[in-house]
């Protein structure tokens, strides 16, 4: 099967327009004016991005969510989404088309239109593009990263990781570690605050590591976390315990949608962040454990493929 990466670069070769960032970031970048015009799309498949049995409501907020987080990393304001939408059973689709209202009208975003198409197999997918509008300029991207700039994430991790986990055990169908998986929360407002003084940023959906291994690459430098340093809710400590291990796995388990983001050392930050690492020399990314080296684990996110 061909890989999202090997599949990104045949595509690569002809996405030449500069709005579309050499497909080395979530969006692409069209310059209108005074503002930037912000275009992203993500889709969600069942098996993959949500169970069979998920509540339909959890997956239209969730498909709305992870797009508004890409818009987020670029500071900027959604404007409104064009829905695709594959029909199906009747009831699960208006459960849908009500989640759906309701994740719009949270994040005050219209539905603008989209297309619809029959469902001929047993599952089922469903994609958003998202339109938003940056005033900032440069609009960050994943490339931008100096050496000496510091790495920080906004949040803590893993209760999504924890969420799935107790979901998928049939121990916990709501509370909060189960929401922080069916229906993350877009940081909006801390992407447009954070957006004048990044040197790059981007959001955590496919894992703190994988993610900020992206941002070496496209920035072209060496990225070093510490994991003694990757903040962990108190909730996901009490799940998991707070070890190596249960901050590995946080580290490299993504739905998170907090903000990763690299700055000079003497910014002063206006929303609360946790230094997790430094820009430095080379490329690639390494680990360390307070002043001890860790390897690398075999998978260092979440990858599609």
């Amino acid at each position: 099967m061909t890989t999202e990466s090997t599949f990104i670069n045949l595509l690569r070769g002809f996405a030449t327009d500069p709005a579309a960032r050499g497909l080395l970031d979530d969006v692409a970048v069209i310059e209108v004016g005074d503002a930037a015009l912000i275009i992203t799309h993500d889709m969600m498949a069942e098996g993959v991005h949500f169970r069979s049995n998920a509540n339909p409501e959890d997956v239209a907020w969730k498909l709305v969510a992870s797009n508004l987080s890409d818009l987020a990393a670029k500071g900027a304001e959604p404007v409104g989404v064009l829905l695709g939408f594959m029909l199906g059973d009747d009831a699960w689709d208006r459960a849908f088309a009500a989640g759906l209202k309701k994740v719009l009208a949270h994040y005050h975003v219209a539905l603008l239109g989209g297309d619809t198409v029959a469902n001929r197999g047993d599952k089922r997918a469903f994609g958003l593009t998202a339109l938003g509008i940056a005033s900032h300029r440069p609009v960050p991207s994943r490339g931008g990263a100096q050496v000496g700039d510091i790495l920080y994430v906004t949040g803590t991790l893993g209760d999504a990781l924890a969420g799935f986990e107790l979901i998928d055990a049939g121990f916990d169908e709501v509370g909060p570690l189960a929401d922080a998986f069916n229906r993350p929360m877009a940081r909006l407002a801390d992407g447009r605050a954070l957006a004048p003084l990044v040197t790059a940023m981007m959001d955590v959906s496919d894992g703190l590591l994988l993610d900020a291994e992206r941002i070496a690459t496209a920035s072209q430098i060496g990225i070093e976390i510490d994991l003694s340093c990757v903040p962990l809710s108190p909730l996901y400590v009490s799940y998991r315990s707070d070890s190596r291990e249960s901050r590995m796995q946080a580290a490299s388990w993504g739905d998170d949608y907090q903000l990763l983001f690299t700055a000079p050392p003497e910014a002063a930050l206006p929303v609360p962040a946790t230094a997790v690492g430094r820009v430095i020399d080379g490329g690639g990314l390494t680990l360390k454990d307070g002043a001890n080296p860790v390897k690398l684990p075999p998978t260092l996110g979440y990858l599609h493929q």
